[in-house]
Order: C-alpha cells, then sequence, then structure tokens
C-alpha cells in the first residue's frame, strides 16, 4: 500500500533513499501536475525525473522524464519446452546470440531483414540525416549496453522461457537529447526558472510539443518493433539448439513512455519512467538483477498507481559505486550454475546482483498493483 511521503508524492517503496524522495517531490511540484506522482517499489534517482515514478501532467509533458531511452522495455516469449527438453548446458547458445543479437555501445548488424520490420514503424517527425538513418536500419533488433540483456528462464512449472530488455537504442537516444535541448532553450527564452533544469518541459498544442509526441511514438514503435525481432531470433536459435520446439506466447510492453490516459476524472499525460502499464488483466515482465528471479504478472488496476507497477529491481549503487565496492569474483559466485558471458565478469560489475534492490521486496511492495502469474529463474544470461 502507498504512503505519502512528500506533499503529492505517494510512494509504494519500502527500501528507497532520501535523495529518490527529493527529486521526485521536485517534479510533484511543477504547476501542471495535477495529481499526486506515484513512486513505484523500485525508485532510484535519475536523470531529472525519479527513475521508476509514474509522472500526471495536464497541457505539458516533460521529455526528461521519458528519458533518452524512448520505449525501452521488456519482451518474454513462453515456449512448449520444459527443463526436460533442454542440454545439460546452454553454452552452444552463447556463441549464436552473440552472433545474431549484436550487443554494446553502438553495436550494429547487417541483417537484410531488416526493411520489412522498419517499414511498419514509419518515419519519425524529424528528418533523419543519412547517417542516422543507416544508424537506426543498423542498430535495428540489437540490444545495446548496460542493463541490457537476453535471458533463458525457467518458471515454477519448469516451463521455459526468453525474456530481453532493450529498447530505441542510439536513434531514440539522439531524438530525445534534440527535443530535451530544445525545452531547456524555451526555459531560457521565457526566463522560466526550475528547481532542475533536467524537468524543462514542452507546452501542449505547440509546434515544439506536436514534434516531441511524433519523434517519441516513432521511437515506441522502432523499439517495439525491434525487440520483437530479436525475440524471434532468440526463440528460434533456442529452439535450433534444441533441436525442436513452439512458441506459446509473447508479452512485449514498454517502461520509458508516455501517453493520454483519464485517471481521477482527468485526461492526463501518463508519464512511466521506469515503470510498466498495469491496467487490469495487462500482462507484463518485471525482471530481477543478474542471477536473482523474473516475474510474469498481471495488472491489478491500482488507480492510486494511475494503473502502473515497477519495471524491475531498481538499482541500490550507482554504477560507479557498484565497480568500487563489488568485486568480479563475488559476481561470479553470484552467477553459480548460470551459462553467462563470464569472460567478462569484470566489465559487469556495476551490473551485480547486489547493486540493485531486492525483487522479492519490490514485488512484496507492490502485491496491489500486480498479480504474479510465473516466477522466472534464469539459467542463461547474456549481457549487453
Amino acid at each position: 500500500m502507498p504512503q505519502q511521503v512528500a506533499p503529492g508524492l505517494l510512494s509504494w517503496a519500502s527500501d528507497i533513499e532520501p535523495g529518490t524522495i527529493e527529486q521526485a517531490a521536485r517534479a510533484a511540484r511543477l504547476p501542471f501536475v495535477p495529481t499526486a506522482v506515484a513512486l513505484m517499489p523500485d525508485a532510484h534517482v535519475g536523470m531529472g525525473a525519479t527513475v521508476g515514478s509514474v509522472i500526471p501532467t495536464q497541457g505539458a509533458i516533460i521529455p526528461s522524464a521519458v528519458g533518452v531511452d524512448i520505449g525501452c522495455g521488456m519482451v518474454a516469449t513462453e515456449t512448449d519446452l520444459t527443463a526436460a527438453d533442454l542440454p545439460d548446458t546452454l553454452a552452444a547458445l552463447m556463441p549464436l546470440v552473440a552472433q545474431r543479437i549484436p550487443a554494446g555501445v553502438g553495436k550494429g548488424h547487417d541483417d537484410p531483414r531488416v526493411d520489412d520490420y522498419l517499414g511498419a514503424v514509419g518515419a519519425p517527425h524529424t528528418s533523419l540525416t543519412g547517417k542516422q538513418e543507416s544508424t537506426a536500419l543498423a542498430q535495428f533488433g540489437t540490444l545495446g549496453s548496460g542493463n541490457h540483456f537476453v535471458e533463458v528462464c525457467l518458471d515454477e512449472r519448469d516451463q521455459v522461457w526468453t525474456v530481453l530488455h532493450s529498447g530505441s537504442r542510439g536513434i531514440g537516444n539522439q531524438l530525445a537529447q534534440r527535443h530535451i535541448a530544445e525545452a531547456k532553450k524555451i526555459m531560457k527564452q521565457y526566463f522560466i526558472t526550475l528547481e532542475d533544469p533536467d524537468l524543462a518541459y514542452l507546452v501542449q498544442d505547440t509546434p515544439q510539443f506536436t514534434a516531441y509526441i511524433e519523434d517519441m511514438l516513432w521511437a515506441q514503435r522502432y523499439a517495439m518493433a525491434s525487440r520483437a525481432r530479436m525475440a524471434e531470433v532468440l526463440v528460434a536459435s533456442l529452439f535450433e539448439v534444441v533441436g525442436y520446439g513452439s512458441a506459446l506466447q509473447t508479452i512485449n510492453a514498454h517502461h520509458n513512455f508516455t501517453q493520454q490516459e483519464r485517471h481521477h476524472g482527468r485526461d492526463m499525460w501518463i508519464t512511466r519512467k521506469g515503470a510498466i502499464k498495469a491496467a487490469s488483466g495487462d500482462k507484463g515482465i518485471i525482471p530481477g538483477s543478474m542471477g536473482t528471479r523474473s516475474y510474469i504478472v498481471s495488472g491489478r488496476g491500482n488507480p492510486a498507481s494511475y494503473n502502473s507497477c515497477s519495471h524491475g529491481a531498481g538499482r541500490r549503487m550507482s554504477r560507479t559505486r557498484a565497480r568500487a565496492e563489488l568485486t568480479a569474483v563475488s559476481l561470479t559466485e553470484a552467477m553459480s550454475g548460470k551459462t553467462w558471458n563470464n569472460d567478462r565478469a569484470g566489465s559487469l560489475v556495476d551490473e551485480h546482483p547486489l547493486a540493485y534492490k531486492s525483487i522479492d521486496q519490490v514485488m512484496a511492495d507492490q502485491k496491489d498493483l500486480v498479480e504474479i502469474q510465473h516466477a522466472l529463474t534464469q539459467i542463461f544470461n547474456y549481457k549487453g
């Protein structure tokens, strides 16, 4: 159940830093935020707006609240395979995933089928340069870096699932940065002083607002389609290793986005920064950190959270602090018994499970937001 932790600020988090509350309270004080900002149980400090927050606005949108990875989200596929169908190790899957779903900053590929997928995505409002168009094509269907990942998991029935986390890649970042800069320029032009410059906003029915919405929606479609392509490639690769298999269902959902919704008798823009839509019956994926569990959930449609829930475990350490305090040795111990890219343990320390909140506590905090359908245990992890 939520607690009011500051004026206009509701929190579902039992584990939250004071700085997170202070940052979210700054957003809640904006004059175009008519009702409470909702903090999910995985909330932590982000750029401008808090990661794990749901921000309702009327007449304006904050581009940095959506963030620079527009449309970032999760895709999960349930297969008809069970643990008994799998080989003793999934080591043979690792090179296939690494080749077919390139990971890392700026990494792309030359998949000839990309044009078929991007045709349905359409074109953004902003005219892309030739280089940007080439990047968008090359990076479509690629994982990215940071906390983006590929997993194979077993649920409580020993049913096999694939899970993947990715967003709109470099082109989404460039479009987002363009509009964040435009919003900051407008604030200076009209002498608008904000508690945090990253809360710069665009006013509805202005050309700048319209341009942002159209670019944002395009980046969301790009991210959604890119995840769909990677999920298809991942499942096919798994079936290639096993020798057979069929997909039963796929869930594909954003957790960095905004859209118009009606709540509390008002039509508002609901910006979910590190949060997923959890209206009654909505299916979602809430991942834990490396070496822990992930969850397939069904939304309960809680009006206090604007029909939302957490998008994951949420960081408890910054990447800099994690690299300073945690070790490759302890990460390797935490990943014992799993197939993963352990040759990169030193560079993945900032993704250590101890750098994140307890996913089990996060799920306990949001029992009134979602119902757990399946608990997934990782057996294979490939990190961006």
